[in-house]
């Protein structure tokens, strides 16, 4: 929408889980602009191969910080503090947020109460772990261990396992998305701007909906169960002459469909015919339907379940999952305007109106710094001397 255009968010980010939320946003079309300290920055510009040749432009930077404008400012100077007040104040900033620890932000002149003083309808976005009375630190698979993912994820007999996205970061951003259109819409109703407090870990906790339910409740042990389905069966994964496929029946009459088949005959017997007694046997079940499918090709049994109207997949690379049409067409991509390189970037949950508008392209994913004589001197009327001074002082 045409309105978000106009949207400035100051973001003191790193890491994954605000970048992330501040990657959405730019999706929209919103002026998004990260701060980073001028030393340390983001330790995320680190991280992955230096596919550029140059320091702070590492691979897994890249991923989700498109669409964006970098400023790097030192907080923890006094003067850093008076250029930061300028930018909310002359930028009129919408949205502040970052993901520093609670304990720096009176520190830093962060608060939202001062952030308020200068701007009264502001939104304030602070995410942090495990809440705002809280300053440990979290990582996404810790955030996996202690909210019970990791207790739910891998085989039966195994490990606990993490998820292979790095879901409390990612889902935590989600959340704030939705926060902030919420205190988006109230500023718009009401003129008064929010304060928000997202924490990680009450974020991953809310996904655990049945296993919390189930065990609070009624005193089940819910736990990791490999591929297979706590409640329905046949759901796993079945290895095929070429590959591996996920089957997944939801209920009896596609079940009925399944063993009318030739191939599958065999396992047409009156235990089977209710999921109850599928369940009871599933280990047994599961074993004798991968005697069935090896023998047979992942696109022919694809074939087969797909007029059967089963759910069915091939379990696909990354690789292939770019390939896929329904993904290919909502690719997102970036290019360098220094070297040329062209990134392609993962696509949105739901395309944007902007995203359409500009043919699904971000701008490159900014380098350390890269519009501070643009916004300091152009917009905030800082003259060079003055940056180069700002420079040598370590305030930028």
């Amino acid at each position: 929408m045409a309105f978000f255009n106009d949207l400035t968010i100051l973001s003191l980010e790193q890491a994954t889980v605000l970048p992330y939320l501040t990657y959405r946003l730019a999706h929209d079309g919103m002026n998004v602009i990260r701060l980073e300290h001028p030393v340390y920055g983001d330790p995320n510009r680190f991280i992955g191969e230096n596919v550029l040749n140059e320091e702070r432009m590492n691979a897994y930077f890249l991923c989700i910080n498109a669409g964006k404008k970098a400023l790097t400012l030192n907080l923890a100077e006094d003067e850093g503090q008076k250029i930061f007040h300028s930018l909310i104040e002359e930028l009129d900033v919408d949205i502040f947020a970052t993901n520093q620890l609670p304990k720096n932000y009176q520190k830093l002149g962060i608060d939202y109460d001062s952030l308020k003083s200068l701007k009264p309808n502001i939104i304030w976005l602070g995410v942090t772990g495990f809440g705002p009375d809280s300053d440990e630190a979290a990582y996404d698979p810790i955030l996996q261990a202690r909210s019970g993912m990791m207790e739910l994820t891998g085989e039966a007999e195994g490990n606990p396992q993490v998820v292979g996205i790095p879901l409390p970061d990612m889902g935590t951003s989600e959340h704030a998305y939705g926060l902030l259109m919420k205190a988006l819409y109230q500023r718009q109703v009401t003129g008064e701007g929010s304060c928000i407090n997202m924490a990680m870990f009450e974020s991953s906790v809310s996904w655990l909906t049945v296993p919390i339910t189930l065990t609070g409740s009624f005193g089940k042990n819910i736990t990791r169960r490999g591929n297979t389905h706590e409640f329905f069966a046949p759901v796993s994964v079945y290895q095929t002459q070429n590959g591996f496929v996920y089957v997944a029946v939801g209920n009896d009459r596609q079940w009925k469909n399944i063993v009318a088949q030739d191939i599958f005959k065999a396992l047409d017997k009156p235990e089977y015919e209710k999921n109850a007694g599928r369940i009871k046997d599933v280990k047994q079940l599961n074993q004798a339907i991968h005697e069935i499918t090896r023998y047979h090709t992942s696109e022919e049994l694809i074939d087969l379940f797909t007029t059967l109207t089963v759910p069915i997949s091939k379990i696909k690379t990354v690789a292939e999952v770019i390939q896929d049409p329904l993904v290919e067409q909502r690719l997102l991509n970036a290019e360098d305007p220094v070297t040329g390189t062209r990134i392609t970037l993962a696509p949105p949950p739901n395309m944007t109106s902007f995203l359409e508008q500009s043919d699904r392209r971000l701008s490159f994913p900014p380098r350390f710094g890269e519009q501070n004589s643009d916004i300091y001197g152009r917009k905030l009327g800082y003259s060079d001397d003055d940056l180069v001074r700002f420079k040598e002082d370590g305030i930028i």
